[in-house]
């Protein structure tokens, strides 16, 4: 057990640091952004690898962190293509000047090596556990939170991809389709994809100690990386959004107020 988790630990540090060398060369530290889903699908194969025994849970697992996590990857990476740095990362290597390249290492790159094999646990868990072989009740909940999760994630950014290639588009809000319903559909359907893979370990004994990993994605994104980092820019940047923050939900879906 330990074993396994800390050959984990060993592949999302060392992913990072190649990923660290590769912004350093390239001037641009946005390019971890792209590995955060890929990251996770490594971790899911790490875990699969190094345990002797393999449940029809754990192949479904496995199968399904590949599937969110390369569709992430490939997502991010085309939305980016050409942009640029990001302006979080111009910001910082503006504070930091020189410095930066050493800086990002601990700050950007390693933290989020430590933030994915922290997050990464429920793969672990229900992976490994031996019980119960079949699926049970609450792998069929953690396929359906997934199944929700991913629909949302994926139609989401499709619709913005959509609104954001027409140019009579700029500066307006995209408020139709699942936008019509939630301010973040896409952040909505990461978090649901993580309460799904803790359903997933939920199923399997001695697993309640995963339950920070989706309670800790699910801050993140709300508090930290998400939805309050974007707002506070949307805020400033489009006339419309504060119409738009008043009628509809900011994470989970509801009908719009009037």
């Amino acid at each position: 057990m330990i074993v396994a988790l800390l050959t984990g630990l060993a592949a999302a540090v060392a992913m990072m640091i190649l990923v660290w060398i590769a912004s350093v060369l390239r001037r641009d530290a946005s390019i971890v952004d792209s590995f955060w889903g890929l990251g996770f699908a490594l971790l899911g194969w790490v875990y699969f690898l190094t345990i002797d025994a393999h449940t029809l849970r754990g192949v479904v697992v496995v199968f399904l962190v590949t599937v969110w996590g390369l569709r992430l990857t490939a997502h991010i990476t085309w939305r980016n293509w050409g942009e640029g740095e990001d302006y979080r990362y111009r910001a910082m290597r503006a504070r930091w000047g020189g410095r930066f390249p050493w800086v990002s290492l601990f700050t950007v790159f390693l933290l989020q090596a430590l933030i994915l094999w922290a997050i990464s646990t429920p793969l672990f868990q229900a992976q490994q556990a031996s019980l119960p072989r079949g699926l049970a009740v609450l792998d069929w909940l953690g396929l359906g939170c997934f199944a929700v999760g991913l629909f949302f994630e994926a139609v989401g950014d499709w619709q913005l991809a959509r609104f954001r290639a027409e140019p009579t588009n700029k500066g307006e809000v995209l408020d139709r389709g699942l936008w019509r319903y939630t301010r973040h559909p896409n952040y909505f359907g990461d978090a649901m994809v993580w309460w799904g893979f803790f359903c997933f370990a939920l199923a399997t004994p001695g697993s309640l100690w995963t339950l920070y990993s989706p309670l800790a994605m699910t801050l993140l994104l709300l508090k930290v990386s998400g939805v309050s980092l974007l707002e506070q820019k949307l805020r400033d940047s489009r006339p419309g959004y504060r119409d738009y923050v008043r009628r509809t939900s900011a994470f989970v879906p509801w009908f719009p107020k009037r």
